[in-house]
């Protein structure tokens, strides 16, 4: 492999409703991706890249209205960032309503093992939690700032598990989970960020770093020691997940991307000496500065989007399991077979898929994602082998179906159209490096299939009574081996 990959570009396919998370991020290249030289981290990265299915979590006291995580408060004239409600008209009546959120918030009903025995049942394998988002609320026990689940004039304070990053950390791991702390590098509540000598034009930072270094130098420091508390207070942490990738050196701009050209300043926070930190505290630590290529983003992340091509360096899709990233009340929630599809694609094309499920107000997720999450694992508890430790196999995915090889058997996995509801009678294969002894089944049944050389590639015969034994599936797996 190289040390760089030249030249990739992703063609996206963008979901039906593109949530704010997304916006920023909707455009992206990478050619210069470096793979880590660290031992450890080479080697967490390749167990990572093993276990193909994640949960990411938007939880923060925004959850209380129902709206948009953060965005609401950024004053840019786009639809993600539209305020609603009685205190909409007027930009610092709402945002002084929105921080007093914290006055209020109080999940009673939070039970991290809930969740980390529904996503383990699904099949995910690594956990990735907001501990905080671009509006400042830290889910977890900040030294720097009162603006905290855990301080006092959160209600949720009083209750023995309100440190609740620790708690959600602690099940998961508990459960054999990788867990990862999403961070968010700008920060809309700190004075340090959003100056109020001058008021915010958008999601940058409101004045200029290099007029005034002590700000900048306050805000680095701030958001050091804060992701040095994650690294250090919490126990194992294997990802590090930054978003908020217009906080990024000015000389690693790409002007050829539409967000990245309205970044005004360099803001610069010093991700080596960040980094170097936080492995000190966590080695073999995955850090994933988001959108800013370099050693310091391990592994890439399109969003609410697959790349349409095999990738051959270590990518990650998050996408949202219903429309939003945050909770709403009522959630349009994407199909079992549709998130099945969709990781099989992902993996096909040498990708993860992290998918994000809501907790409300209340600390419980919709009873429908448990439901999702129920299909999802009777699908994996069959057809796992063909996802879990498994490399992408020309021509990864061509048509309907996807390939992937543990190097001793091949799967081809048959995506069905909506309205296939059986395997057809027989099914035609690429050309495949198959030995003349390799027996094929279809997993789920044990029933031997006859497989036959044809010129162009493979034909495979479905008797009907695997056809009707394995009806309605979101996805059937050959296994050829």
């Amino acid at each position: 492999m190289k040390n760089q990959f030249t030249y990739l570009v992703f063609t996206l396919f963008i979901a039906t409703s593109v949530p704010a998370l997304a916006q920023q991020h909707s455009e992206q290249k990478h050619d210069k991706y470096i793979w880590p030289k660290d031992a450890q981290v080479k080697q967490k990265l390749e167990n990572w890249q093993d276990i193909k299915f994640g949960l990411l979590m938007h939880w923060g006291t925004y959850s209380e209205w129902g709206v948009v995580e953060s965005w609401s408060l950024c004053p840019e004239d786009e639809g993600w960032c539209e305020r609603k409600g009685p205190h909409s008209a007027n930009w610092y009546d709402y945002k002084k309503a929105y921080e007093n959120l914290q006055t209020t918030f109080n999940p009673v009903k939070f039970n991290p093992e809930r969740w980390a025995n529904a996503a383990k049942g699904a099949g995910m394998k690594y956990m990735v939690f907001t501990t905080k988002h671009h509006d400042g609320f830290c889910m977890f026990d900040t030294k720097q700032t009162d603006y905290k689940i855990t301080d006092t004039k959160t209600p949720f304070s009083s209750n023995p598990r309100s440190n609740v990053t620790k708690e959600i950390l602690g099940a998961f791991r508990q459960q054999g989970f990788m867990v990862g702390t999403y961070f968010s590098k700008p920060d809309w509540h700190t004075e340090n960020y959003w100056w109020p000598y001058f008021p915010p034009k958008d999601r940058n930072v409101s004045y200029d770093p290099k007029k005034r270094p002590d700000l900048w130098k306050k805000f680095s420091d701030f958001t050091y020691n804060q992701i040095e508390e994650l690294m250090s207070d919490y126990g194992k942490v294997d990802i590090l997940w930054l978003d908020g990738g217009w906080v990024r050196p000015f000389s690693s701009i790409d002007s050829t991307i539409s967000w990245q050209r309205t970044i005004p300043y360099n803001q610069d926070i010093d991700m080596a000496r960040i980094a170097g930190m936080a492995r000190q505290h966590q080695p073999g630590l995955l850090v994933v500065d988001r959108t800013v290529p370099g050693e310091f983003e391990n592994y890439v992340t399109p969003e609410q989007s697959i790349p349409d091509h095999y990738m051959p360096i270590p990518w990650e899709s998050c996408m949202t399991m219903g429309n939003s990233w945050s909770y709403v009340p009522e959630e349009n929630f994407k199909s079992a077979r549709k998130l099945v599809q969709t990781l099989v694609d992902i993996v096909a094309k040498n990708g993860n898929l992290l998918l994000n499920i809501a907790p409300g107000p209340d600390g419980e997720w919709h009873e429908e994602a448990y439901q999702r999450l129920q299909e999802i694992g009777k699908w994996i508890a069959v057809n796992g082998e063909s996802i879990y430790g498994t490399k992408p196999l020309a021509p990864y995915r061509q048509g309907q179906w996807a390939f992937t090889s543990t190097g001793k058997a091949i799967y081809a996995s048959y995506l069905p159209t909506d309205s296939e509801k059986q395997l057809p009678p027989s099914v035609a294969l690429p050309a495949l490096t198959v030995a003349p002894t390799a027996k094929v089944t279809v997993l789920g049944a044990s029933h031997l299939l006859k497989m036959t050389k044809t010129k162009d590639g493979l034909s495979v015969v479905i008797p009907d009574k695997v056809r009707q034994q394995l009806a309605g599936q979101p996805v059937w797996v050959l296994k050829i081996g």
